[in-house]
């Protein structure tokens, strides 16, 4: 199995999905994550940084207020709900009312030759067929929750892990590894 690197250098556009779960495939529970680590959080800023990233409004309205916008992304988030746009709730976000209209903005603001949904499950239902990489952080613990991660199809391959064999394991203990898969031929640089 191939160790990956710390970031992952694509050589070609990235419509990208990234996110953590559980070894049963738990993403979420009660619009939060549940557990705590410090390391996916640093992992996903390394990865999403200068890049726009889209949301459902449930993911935006999940992190503290201090962290919205998600500094130094264009922050796209989608919603069904009418005057959502204008409320304080919103301030920062760029709302659109569709997922196509989201990618389509994402691949025209700043850093959009990479563009990374981030949730919720919902949202990553209604795009995952529009996407040709998945950054998957697994987290070796068993709780339970109400989100699921989307299931990767046939057409997905899977093109390493860091650590290739094994876990990482945090400063709380808690074991994880990252996984990168790719949807047909989807190229990045490969580690060494």
């Amino acid at each position: 199995m191939r160790e990956l690197p710390a970031t992952y250098p694509f050589t070609q556009p990235i419509v990208g999905m990234i996110w953590a779960q559980t070894n049963t495939g738990v993403i979420g529970a009660d619009g939060g994550m549940p557990w705590h680590l410090p390391e996916d959080l640093a992992h996903f800023k390394r990865v999403t940084l200068g890049h726009p990233v889209v949301m459902g409004r449930k993911t935006w309205e999940s992190f503290p207020d201090k962290f919205r916008p998600l500094p130094d992304r264009t922050n796209i988030v989608v919603t069904r709900r009418q005057g959502w746009a204008g409320t304080p709730e919103a301030s920062g976000a760029v709302v659109l009312d569709s997922v196509e209209e989201a990618l389509v903005e994402a691949q025209f603001s700043p850093g959009g030759n990479e563009v990374w949904v981030i949730g919720g499950g919902q949202i990553f239902e209604q795009t995952s067929e529009h996407c040709n990489v998945a950054v998957v952080t697994v987290i070796n613990t068993d709780v339970t929750g109400d989100t699921q991660a989307p299931v990767l199809g046939s057409e997905w391959a899977f093109r390493g892990a860091t650590p290739a064999e094994g876990w990482h394991t945090s400063k709380n203990g808690t074991e994880y590894r990252i996984t990168l898969w790719a949807k047909g031929e989807t190229e990045f640089e490969a580690p060494e």
